[in-house]
């Protein structure tokens, strides 16, 4: 593997970066320079060629994104990694298909991932600039053609070994490629493989050729079909399994798709990357998160506990001074309490392990007991609830307490982001067999962009924060109303309220109870 290369490191943190130096010294790599601001690191870079570029995501004059889409206008063939916090993971995979960033790694990292994943960035830096000088090379051969059209036979054999030559150093770059490459044609059908695709698969080449590539490639709950080629344009493929059927092996991957055409074939190419990693560091820091959060439901239950013994006075007399203290005190213990809650609940239905208990019920009764119960917060905003429908009742099959969280978090963030004196209305409707609640709020609203990322995790928006919280109560409701097999989404504008509905598909007059 490649040490030699040059390797330039942004980060607007001092420690990171002479952590980083350090630990390439170690290992061998002889040229790294350091930048703790990237408009210093890219004046360097309009003057000089470096091989790889580590860039943290989060720095305040930049972003790393932006960083390294303005990099990449001088340094066309250079490798690049995006150093990224968890919160950031949705940005560092967008990184990964908008500007083509060859990895992003989640701090804190693990060093000998770290080495192994930049050694991989500095060949393929290798490649990419043996592959340039080929194409070079073959515009040079052109050029020459034409000039030496007298002698076409002459040159024309000339030409032929240069291109032979050529084609079998581009085929031992595809051979020698950490990732695996399969071509494909219209049908789905293998038609060529690398040895890693062979490796991945674990049998031969002639066992492998003719072989629908997307039955030994499949994801858990939805099938590749040929309608997904017909778009014609790249994609990326995520949460799907290699199966090695002679030793009954799934191997998680991530599978890259770019159609190729020329005047007589269409075939598709696609990259097939091992993600067994990734996948498994992934369910360590998960696993750790359910646990640390769950050991802290214990102290956070016995503290509020204590301070309501404190608070119905079983302990003796307090002053006012004391009770606003401890009411303060155990309103803290609450959020917290609740905080922890949610992070589990989004964590068991990451995870699949949290399963639906469906039975018959009245949304309209639950509704206005949800409506009840957040009444006392509305009336100190003095903001009016309300609950509408044409029914008088609606039965629907659902997980009751489910829907509730849903309906709570919806209707309390309406009120929490309405102004004083408006309205929050509950509407209820049926279309068919569908079900479609929205929670409609007279508040400030949102833009759109802010709408597009609303429901994902720890998001508030992206330009005005609605709130001091989280972030996970709409992602939480987002999981419950898509393990309904729902749609949840919010039609807003600046100034103008927000509407927040979900729909659930032929869920009502079901009777059936479903475990």
């Amino acid at each position: 593997m490649d040490k030699s290369g040059k390797i330039l490191i942004v980060d607007d943190e001092t420690m990171v970066t002479r952590t980083l130096s350090m630990l390439l010294g170690l290992e061998g790599f002889s040229s790294v320079v350091l930048f703790n601001n990237p408009n210093e690191a890219l004046e360097y870079l309009n003057g000089n060629e470096v091989d790889l570029i580590i860039s943290d995501f989060i720095m305040p004059e930049m972003n790393g994104i932006e960083f390294l889409e303005n990099a990449k206008k001088t340094q066309e063939n250079v490798t690049t990694i995006l150093l990224t916090g968890y919160a950031d993971k949705e940005n560092a995979i967008r990184a990964i298909n908008e500007i083509g960033i060859f990895k992003y790694i989640e701090k804190p990292w693990d060093n000998q991932n770290l080495i192994i994943n930049i050694k991989n960035a500095l060949t393929q830096t290798r490649l990419k600039k043996e592959l340039q000088n080929k194409i070079s090379e073959l515009e040079e051969a052109n050029s020459k053609l034409e000039i030496y059209s007298k002698n076409l036979e002459d040159v024309v054999h000339k030409r032929t070994i240069e291109l032979s030559q050529a084609n079998s150093k581009l085929s031992a770059i595809i051979k020698s490629c950490a990732d695996g490459i399969v071509i494909f044609d219209n049908d789905l059908k293998i038609t060529e493989l690398n040895e890693a695709a062979l490796n991945l698969f674990g049998r031969e080449e002639k066992e492998l050729l003719g072989e629908n590539l997307f039955e030994l490639v499949v994801a858990e709950k939805t099938r590749f079909s040929k309608i997904n080629l017909n778009k014609g344009d790249k994609f990326f493929l995520r949460n799907y399994s290699l199966i090695n059927y002679k030793k009954d092996i799934k191997t998680p991957v991530e599978i890259s798709i770019a159609p190729v055409r020329d005047e007589i074939n269409n075939f598709y190419v696609a990259v097939i990357r091992d993600v067994t990693y990734q996948k498994e560091s992934e369910r360590l820091r998960d696993d750790f998160i359910a646990t640390l959060t769950h050991d802290l439901r214990t102290p956070l239950l016995a503290s509020i506990s204590g301070l309501d013994f404190v608070l119905d006075k079983s302990l003796g007399e307090i002053n006012p001074s004391q009770n606003k203290l401890f009411c303060a005190m155990k309103k803290s213990s609450e959020d917290m309490l609740g905080l922890v809650n949610a992070l589990l609940e989004v964590y068991r239905y990451e995870a699949g392990k949290t399963y639906l208990c469906k039975t018959k019920f009245d949304i309209i009764e639950l509704a206005h007991e949800c409506s009840d119960e957040l009444k006392l917060l509305a009336q100190k905003q003095n903001i009016n609830i309300t609950v509408n429908s044409d029914e008088n009742e609606l039965f629907i099959n659902a997980d009751k307490n489910e829907i509730r969280r849903v309906l709570v978090n919806l209707a309390g963030n309406a009120i929490n982001h309405s102004q004083n004196g408006s309205f929050v209305k509950i509407d209820i409707n049926k279309k068919d067999k569908d079900l479609r609640v929205d929670v409609i709020d007279d508040g400030v609203g949102l833009s759109k962009e802010d709408c597009d990322k609303l429901f994902n995790r720890f998001s508030q928006g992206t330009n005005t924060k609605r709130s001091a919280s989280t972030g996970l109560g709409l992602y939480l409701s987002r999981q419950i109303v898509e393990a309904h097999d729902g749609k949840i989404f919010v039609e807003s504008k600046p100034n103008k309220g927000s509407k927040f509905s979900f729909v659930l598909k032929n869920s009502i007059n079901d009777c059936k109870v479903v475990l």
